[in-house]
């Protein structure tokens, strides 16, 4: 049984949770820009502060580990790796898409969400990646994977695939829009990225002793990051 922090930075929402024995006890996030440097902080030290917890009470601090916006990651694997050294605990990464999904199973399950035919729909989480391309994986309702992660540019023939063997394919997450206009036999619900999506996950990966190398640990970026110039006349 442990006493987790949460932390998922990997798109324009920074979010932090605090969980117990993989239930989530607090949460705090925004998704009013790209702060997440300054936030991640602050989140934290309220979150903690508030439920009365001491830093060195935590067990483990879990992060979503991507893929998702380059900063981002980095922002909040660096914090958790920090918080982890400072403390001697051990670190936990989560696939932010899973993540996300777990995210929409909780509020259907507590019947936030209503979607007809549940058990027989395939979960496509998507992070926006740029242009008309965005970061996807498919999921049952039971969170078991049944594709690999894609980087993938969106046409009317993305993920049709899946409708072989689900009868429906929902999509949500901050990539979701892209596909709006295009993907138009496909369902589609309002479920951001949350710490929240974290807990059961990183209590399962804590209990199990799948725990990650705080020295080498690196975000899981999916694309290499591109420089590229900047338009603008500095001179």
């Amino acid at each position: 049984m442990g006493l987790i922090l949460c932390i998922e930075t990997g798109t324009d929402i920074c979010s932090v949770a605090l969980a117990r024995d993989g239930e989530m006890i607090a949460l705090r996030e925004s998704d009013l820009g790209k702060d997440h440097a300054r936030k991640v902080g602050v989140f934290t030290q309220e979150l903690l502060r508030e439920n009365n917890i001491e830093p060195d009470e935590l067990d483990a601090v879990a992060v979503g580990k991507g893929p998702g916006s380059y900063t981002g990651l980095r922002i909040g694997v660096s914090f958790a790796k920090g918080l982890c050294y400072a403390l001697g605990i051990p670190l936990i990464a989560v696939d932010s898409l899973r993540s996300l999904s777990a995210c929409l199973a909780e509020e259907v399950e507590a019947g936030i969400l209503t979607i007809e035919d549940w058990d027989q729909a395939a979960l496509c989480p998507m992070i926006d990646a740029r242009r008309m391309e965005v970061y996807a994986e498919l999921f049952d309702t039971k969170l078991n994977p049944l594709s690999e992660v894609v980087a993938e540019v969106v046409t009317d023939r993305s993920f049709y695939d899946i409708l072989l063997t689900h009868k429906k394919l929902i999509i949500f997450g901050n990539g979701a829009e892209k596909c709006s206009g295009i993907l138009e036999w496909a369902e589609y619900v309002s479920v951001a990225p949350s710490a929240r999506g974290l807990c059961a996950e990183a209590e399962r990966r804590l209990q199990a002793g799948q725990t990650e190398d705080v020295a080498y640990f690196e975000p899981f970026y999916l694309k290499d990051f591109i420089v590229t110039a900047s338009k603008k006349k500095l001179f």
